[in-house]
C-alpha cells in the first residue's frame, strides 16, 4: 500500500513517514500542494495524507486539482491538519476530501486510522441493492444506477451504505455512530453537507429528511 504524505513541516513529514513505514507501507513525501500534483502522478498512492495550510498552494487547491486530474481522481485523500473549525471541514468535504483526522494526533491513533482507511481501499465486494437497478461498488467507492456510476466520498458512500442497509429511519445519532465511531465528535452541518452531496449526485428523491427523527433511503 502507497502512501504519499504531503506537509511543508519536514519534522512532521519525517516523524509521520517514519511510523507508517514501520507499518509496512510505502511511503513517499511533498512539502506543498503543487509538489503533491506531480508525486501523487509518478508514485501513484493509495492514499494520500496532506495538510491544509501550506505555501504557494494549500490543500484544498491541491485536493481539487487532484479530484480534475484522471490519474488521481479516484485517489483516496485525506487531509491532516491542525485547522478544525467546522467551516473548514465543510470546505475540505467539498474540496473532495474522503476524510479528516486533526493534528495533534498520536501515532498509534494515525495507524489505526490509516489501517481502517486501507481496509476499506483494498476491499473488492461489491454490494448489489435490494431493488437490483442500482448498487454500490465497494472497491471504487461508487453508485451505479439507471443513470451510471457515479463516485462518491468515502463519508458519503458510508452513509449511503448505512441507510440501504434497512429499510427505515436512521438517527443522526446512528449515522455518527456507525460512519464516524462511537464518542467522535462531529458538526451537525458535516452531515448536512454530505447529505447534500448525495443528493446532488444520486437524485433528490432518494434521501428523505424527517425533521427532528434523521434521513431513510427511499426506492
Amino acid at each position: 500500500m502507497r502512501i504519499l504524505v504531503v506537509d511543508d513541516e519536514i519534522d512532521i513529514r519525517e516523524f509521520v513517514q517514519y511510523n507508517l513505514v514501520k507499518e509496512g507501507y510505502e511511503v513517499a513525501c511533498a512539502t506543498n500542494g503543487h509538489e503533491a500534483l506531480t508525486k501523487a502522478v509518478e508514485f501513484r498512492p493509495h492514499l494520500i495524507l496532506m495538510d491544509m495550510m501550506m505555501p504557494e498552494m494549500d490543500g484544498r487547491e491541491a485536493c481539487r486539482a487532484l479530484r480534475a486530474n484522471p490519474a488521481t481522481a479516484k485517489t483516496m485523500i485525506v487531509f491532516l491538519s491542525a485547522v478544525c473549525e467546522e467551516e473548514s471541514l465543510v470546505e475540505c468535504y467539498e474540496a473532495g476530501a474522503d476524510d479528516y483526522i486533526t493534528k495533534p494526533v498520536s501515532m498509534k491513533v494515525l495507524c489505526s486510522r490509516v489501517a481502517a482507511i486501507t481496509k476499506r481501499i483494498e476491499g473488492s465486494e461489491q454490494i448489489v441493492l435490494p431493488n437490483k437497478t442500482s448498487r454500490l461498488i465497494e472497491e471504487r467507492h461508487s453508485f451505479l444506477s439507471d443513470n451510471g456510476e457515479v463516485r462518491l466520498a468515502v463519508k458519503e458512500f458510508e452513509i449511503l451504505r448505512l441507510l440501504l442497509s434497512e429499510p427505515r429511519i436512521f438517527t443522526r445519532e446512528e449515522i455518527f455512530d456507525a460512519v464516524w465511531g462511537a464518542g467522535v465528535i462531529v458538526g451537525s452541518r458535516t452531515l448536512d453537507v454530505h447529505i447534500r452531496h448525495l443528493r446532488s449526485k444520486i437524485g433528490d428523491n432518494h434521501i428523505s429528511t424527517y425533521k427532528g427523527v434523521g434521513f431513510r433511503y427511499e426506492e
